[in-house]
């Protein structure tokens, strides 16, 4: 066992605790780019070991100082319609942290923050962000908002009005930590802090993070959430195996087929394809 315990488990035990906010402020913080101050944590899938204990809350949502809400959902097991769900859960937030009879300008800005461990449709890098932004299709001009508005919303962009998504894709990270963020992801990915980190929030991770500081009965949690996680993990990986041994009999019987079709012997196509004489026979 690691000499850290994972984020994703601290997540749902520890770092909801008021006194350790400051480890999650500190991620926010360098993830975002400002100081991230938690005024409340609103939501969380508390007492839940795994994806599948999940109901339909997100992994925990917080309100910062500015009154903007922070969805930070991790993700171990592979989903294809991840994408989607991000849009469920910012969609429910928008609805739920409005009142009845309050007008738009009420709605709250939401940050989703995705820290995913499997691959997440096709690119390069680990760390991605997406915002929202208007531009002519004609003039190619950036829509911007109105003296009024920005009065009214307290802000000098319409991105900065809607929604602001992160995709961490741990498994890409290549362990290179070259800036502060990279410190928290090779944290997430290795559940290891070494003591050249500077980023904000790892030291008040480094301290009360630890497996050995665990009470017994915390511990064993600890230790059947990382026997989850190994079971699904073998699960995954025995039906991907399954999945590609299939596609190569696939192709070998459609080897086997041409090579009958042609009149090849018996024993060759035996050789060249490693299926059995009846198997061939049946084809």
């Amino acid at each position: 066992m690691k000499k850290h315990i994972r984020f994703d488990w601290a997540i749902k035990r520890l770092i909801r605790d008021k006194a350790n906010y400051g480890i999650l402020e500190g991620f926010l913080s360098e993830l975002i780019g400002e100081d991230i101050r938690i005024e409340a944590i609103l939501e969380s899938e508390a007492n839940q070991e795994t994806e599948g204990d999940k109901f339909n809350r997100v992994d925990l949502l917080v309100e910062n100082s500015d009154k903007e809400l922070i969805i930070i959902e991790i993700q171990n097991s592979h989903e294809l319609d991840y994408f989607l769900r991000i849009l469920f859960g910012i969609s429910k937030a928008i609805t739920e942290y409005i009142k009845e009879g309050e007008p738009y300008s009420k709605i709250k800005k939401i940050i989703s923050v995705n820290i995913i461990y499997f691959n997440l449709g096709q690119g390069a890098d680990y760390i991605y962000r997406g915002t929202t932004n208007f531009r002519g299709i004609h003039k190619n001009d950036e829509l911007q908002l109105s003296p009024s508005q920005k009065k009214l919303f307290g802000k000098e962009t319409i991105a900065e009005l809607y929604l602001e998504i992160y995709l961490i894709k741990v498994n890409q990270f290549d362990d290179l930590a070259k800036n502060t963020l990279d410190e928290w992801i090779y944290f997430f990915k290795n559940s290891e802090i070494k003591d050249s980190f500077k980023a904000r929030g790892l030291k008040e991770a480094n301290e009360k993070l630890k497996v050995a500081n665990l009470p017994d009965d915390e511990r064993k949690s600890y230790e059947r959430y990382l026997d989850k996680l190994r079971y699904q993990a073998s699960i995954a990986e025995t039906l991907k195996f399954e999945a590609e041994e299939k596609v190569r009999k696939n192709e070998r019987i459609e080897i086997a087929k041409q090579f009958k079709k042609n009149g090849v012997s018996m024993e060759i196509i035996i050789k060249s394809t490693g299926l059995s004489k009846e198997e061939i026979e049946q084809l």
